[in-house]
């Protein structure tokens, strides 16, 4: 069985796959003050609820864009798993063409989600993922990365604004029915989902244009679901992207993952250590 983690600015998502079979999921929120020890708990607590047993976790696979989490993440992963994670980026390339004139710059979890959506809905794409941050991925025709655009998460914006604006309260994010808010709660809805569905629509129609091809636009992350719902250039909604993505770069490098396994070799009564067979 493979874990894959998706280690976000907000949450972790841990998923889980026996084989190409989606077996279930679980969040953890991004926290560096945890230790490997309370990490490890809950992600063994997590597997008990979904049914399943750590031990027949066979490899694990890690895309991560916040570095000061990975000590914790990994030694749990060693600790409790018993296995060797192997990272993104770091052990593992995706096999995208990136074009970025920098190609470093690009978070790694872009280009997880590139390299699912390609094999899922083909090309040319555009990959919008809402979450802390807003990202907008384009796939040409070939298949290779060209580039895209970012913007501050809808939530990030709204709680900068209850921060920064004395007399507005922090709210939900939720769709209001009218755009003409009658109250301050539902000014700020209709302000969000909808200065937020205009913002996609304009990204979206000025990266159409710089791309050739019908262009097929697929929604990921957090909100991307609701966010759909309101704007009609988005054709799928798919919110195991970026763990479906994990999922094929594992089976492209199974080699990789080869002894892994962690065996503990007893020294004495007092001291044990760890080998990677």
């Amino acid at each position: 069985m493979l874990l894959a983690i998706d280690v976000g600015n907000t949450n972790m998502v841990f998923g889980l796959y026996d084989g190409e079979e989606f077996a279930g999921s679980f969040r953890i929120s991004t926290n560096g003050e945890r230790t490997s020890d309370e990490l490890g708990m809950m992600i063994l607590q997590y597997y008990s609820f979904l049914g399943r047993r750590a031990e027949d976790t066979s490899a694990v696979i890690i895309a991560s864009v916040v570095p000061p989490v990975m000590y914790t993440l990994v030694n749990a992963i060693r600790k409790y798993l018993r296995l060797q994670p192997k990272c993104v980026g770091k052990d593992l390339d995706t096999g995208m063409v990136n074009l970025y004139n920098n190609p470093r710059e690009v978070g790694v979890d872009r280009l997880v989600n590139a390299v699912s959506a390609v094999e899922k809905y083909g090309r040319p794409l555009i990959i919008v993922d809402m979450g802390t941050a807003i990202t907008f991925d384009a796939i040409d025709r070939d298949g290779a990365y060209l580039g895209g655009a970012i913007l501050p998460g809808i939530k990030i914006a709204m709680e900068a604004l209850f921060q920064k604006a004395a007399k507005l309260p922090r709210i939900d994010i939720a769709p209001s029915a009218h755009a003409i808010g009658k109250t301050t709660v539902e000014s700020m809805q209709s302000g969000a989902v909808r200065g937020y569905v205009g913002a996609l629509k304009g990204i979206i129609l000025d990266m159409k244009a710089e791309m050739d091809g019908d262009v097929r636009v697929i929604a990921t992350g957090g909100m991307g679901r609701m966010m759909a719902q309101h704007c009609d250039l988005i054709d799928d909604v798919d919110a195991n992207l970026t763990l479906d993505g994990l999922r094929m770069i594992y089976d492209r490098n199974r080699i990789v993952f080869e002894n892994t396994r962690i065996r503990r070799i007893l020294v004495d009564v007092s001291e044990d250590v760890e080998e990677i067979t």
